[in-house]
């Protein structure tokens, strides 16, 4: 049995935040019910790659949906959303600040309209505070959040992650908000409005760099291969250090392209094995880096030492000598790495799926597995693909309401007044 079934989801969320929660939770079994405008989500003709097919942006978010188009700017169309509300348990929107209040949908209206229902909303800052009117994307919440300030190095400019942090993290930060939000409704029979803004989930997925914020106040962080002075109030941009307890960096192994690099954790407790392979007895007894204190002080030097070994094996070959020695370490794995990787495949985390516009495509599996309701993952619909169908087994319309209601402008854009 799906985890979520029995659970309708009026999804008005478009691009990528919202869309990540929704498919989410429909890969879990819900019923998501995509509202479009007559022009449809934005993403499905943005970076198209196939001329008159919904981009891979789109169908990368939407799986597992229903789409039903609703020109919510006219009365007929209002009239189907409040039908819609009333059959729903969550609702959902990302627009700019006061959207849906201008169409008349405050959370105070939908709340009356359905008590028990639960609304999902993201802003980019939220909806309260000096920020509250300002425009968010992906870059700038990583800039706002905290993330861009320590990524990267001392001397070079900030940096934006690659993992979309800002979109996606607040997304998965929402779905978290709205299954709980689902539970207490269960108990109480009242839904309650669940907002979860950008800039607020990045500061969250930073969290360890706040700690070493305050721990800066009391000394340097000696874990850290750049000078760290006590009291500077700012945690810097550290390259590729881990940033932990462990000593951590990305060792360049042949034939020295951009991702043949393998990511190693210089553990206590595995020192001296490592040493002894690399270096023998005289490094294993290197005053320098005889306790994890000495390393730390020595770290960029023990690197060095350890890229000097690395550079006549490949990342692989490299992995197979330190996997015996119990060192944490993985490949840097590039995008066509991961798509070929046999235990990626093996987990799911690689899925072939066929389009009615595009054929066959990728996306990235289900991360969440449920022993007992794994995802069975669809294809994403096309634009209106299930008006009718919503219209009919959710709201129990006949042939003549759907056909008067097509006839108003329910479903469609109103004609462009001539020039």
């Amino acid at each position: 049995m799906e985890a979520l079934k029995g659970i309708r989801i009026l999804d008005m969320t478009h691009v990528q935040a919202g869309p990540t929660c929704t498919q989410l939770l429909a890969w879990l079994g819900a019923d998501v019910i995509k509202l479009e405008p007559p022009q449809g989500d934005a993403t499905r003709g943005q970076l198209r790659d196939v001329p008159n097919a919904d981009s891979l942006y789109f169908t990368m978010l939407n799986c597992n949906k229903r789409s039903i188009v609703v020109n919510m700017k006219s009365a007929e169309g209002k009239t189907v959303f409040v039908d819609l509300l009333k059959k729903s348990d969550i609702v959902m929107e990302n627009f700019g600040p006061g959207v849906l209040d201008r169409l008349g949908f405050t959370w105070e209206k939908i709340h009356s309209l359905n008590p028990r229902i639960v609304m999902g909303s993201i802003k980019g800052f939220g909806s309260s505070g000096p920020y509250a009117d300002f425009k968010a994307y992906e870059n700038v919440a990583q800039a706002m959040g905290g993330a861009m300030s320590t990524t990267g190095v001392p001397e070079g400019p900030p940096f934006v992650t690659g993992a979309q942090i800002g979109d996606t993290g607040t997304g998965l930060h929402l779905a978290i908000g709205l299954l709980a939000a689902l539970h207490q409704r269960d108990r109480t029979g009242e839904g309650q409005y669940v907002e979860v803004a950008m800039m607020d989930g990045v500061m969250n997925l930073c969290r360890v760099k706040f700690r070493d914020h305050q721990r800066l106040s009391r000394g340097p962080l000696t874990e850290y291969s750049v000078t760290t002075a006590q009291g500077m109030g700012e945690v810097p941009r550290a390259g590729n250090d881990s940033g932990g307890g462990q000593l951590g960096n990305a060792i360049h192994c042949k034939p020295h392209g951009p991702n043949d690099w393998l990511y190693v954790v210089v553990q206590e407790a595995v020192w001296e094995g490592l040493a002894n392979r690399i270096g023998g007895e005289a490094l294993v007894k290197d005053p320098r880096f005889a306790k994890i204190a000495e390393r730390r002080k020595n770290q960029n030097e023990m690197w060095k030492i350890i890229t000097e070994f690395a550079k006549n094996y490949t990342k692989r070959e490299f992995m197979a000598i330190l996997n015996p020695l119990d060192v944490p370490c993985g490949p840097i794995m590039s995008t066509e790495d991961l798509a070929n990787d046999e235990h990626v495949r093996g987990r799911d985390m690689w899925v072939e799926l066929d389009h009615p516009q595009r054929g066959k495509w990728w996306n990235v599996g289900m991360p969440i597995k449920l022993s007992a309701s794994p995802a069975d993952i669809q294809r994403s619909p096309l634009l209106g693909e299930h008006t009718d169908e919503v219209l009919r087994s959710v709201l129990g319309y006949d042939d003549a309401k759907i056909a008067s209601l097509k006839q108003a402008g329910a479903f469609s854009a109103p004609p462009k007044k001539a020039a």
